[in-house]
């Protein structure tokens, strides 16, 4: 593990490979280990540097302070990417990563070659719902303010089940191996850190100026809310491109790897 200073904070990182530079931005719960299962891959043709966000893992919050909001992370990012003076890189995120990767995009063009957007996590205003949809499906937001109580409450199994459940259907925590478990039992806090992050939903008005080359990719399985928001947002990112994995579900690097990375790939080199 390496770590970057960036707005006076110490972010972990890994680097593997090399070739143009790949940035990895984990999503809820997760650090610089989310992307274990696709380093290899990856690292064949790129120069993969997968990152901590401010507070996750190697650091072990407590959930107290005032900075774990959306637009630090993105700040961050942002000036992870500068400090690495690499160029423009290649940025890719998962759930609310890939959020943190649209906001760059909206904001710093400049510093992006091309864009992935995993299952980007978010909710939609109004000028995005789905027509067809009467009522948007819950989203997974809604129940973190419950996980993160539970956290609190020293219940982290309890309110990982609960958020993992949600996400991956009842019995995902229950079958999940040892280790992944232990990743996200190593950043439970950051659920209390979540209910106040302040992050905006996507607009219209967000998605229609990126002109940076994007690939949104969904898991085939993926229930809910999740499979909806990336679909509609390809729609308004001019000249977007997508991709399913069959038989996946959000986590789809993970439950995936070689077909998540070929695509990935067959993106970043047209």
């Amino acid at each position: 593990m390496q770590t970057l200073r960036v707005n006076g904070y110490d972010m972990g990182y890994l680097e593997v490979g090399n070739g143009p530079p790949l940035v990895c931005v984990h999503g809820t719960l997760g650090d610089f280990r989310t992307w274990y299962p696709v380093l290899g891959p990856l690292s064949k043709k790129h120069r993969v540097i997968s990152l901590s966000l401010r507070r996750f893992f190697p650091q072990h919050w407590d959930g107290i302070g005032n900075d774990y909001l959306m637009a630090q992370h993105v700040a961050d990012v942002i000036g992870f990417i500068e400090q690495l003076n690499a160029g423009p890189v290649d940025l890719m995120g998962h759930s609310r990563g890939g959020h943190i990767g649209f906001r760059v995009a909206e904001q710093r063009p400049d510093l992006l070659r091309r864009l992935v957007l995993a299952e980007p996590g978010g909710d939609l205003d109004a000028t995005l719902r789905p027509t067809e949809a009467a009522s948007p499906p819950t989203p997974v937001a809604a129940r973190i303010p419950a996980a993160a109580q539970m956290v609190q409450n020293g219940d982290v199994d309890g309110a990982l089940t609960l958020f993992f459940d949600t996400i991956d259907g009842e019995g995902a925590w229950r079958r999940l191996p040892a280790a992944p478990k232990q990743q996200l039992r190593d950043n439970a806090f950051t659920l209390i850190g979540q209910v106040g992050e302040n992050r905006k939903p996507f607009a219209r008005s967000h998605a229609e100026p990126i002109r940076t080359p994007t690939l949104l990719i969904g898991g085939g399985d993926t229930p809910g809310a999740l499979s909806t928001t990336w679909r509609v947002l390809a729609q308004h990112i001019p000249g977007a491109k997508t991709a399913v994995i069959p038989g996946a579900r959000h986590w789809i690097f993970d439950q995936a790897p070689q077909e998540f990375s070929k695509v990935v790939l067959e993106f970043l080199a047209a």
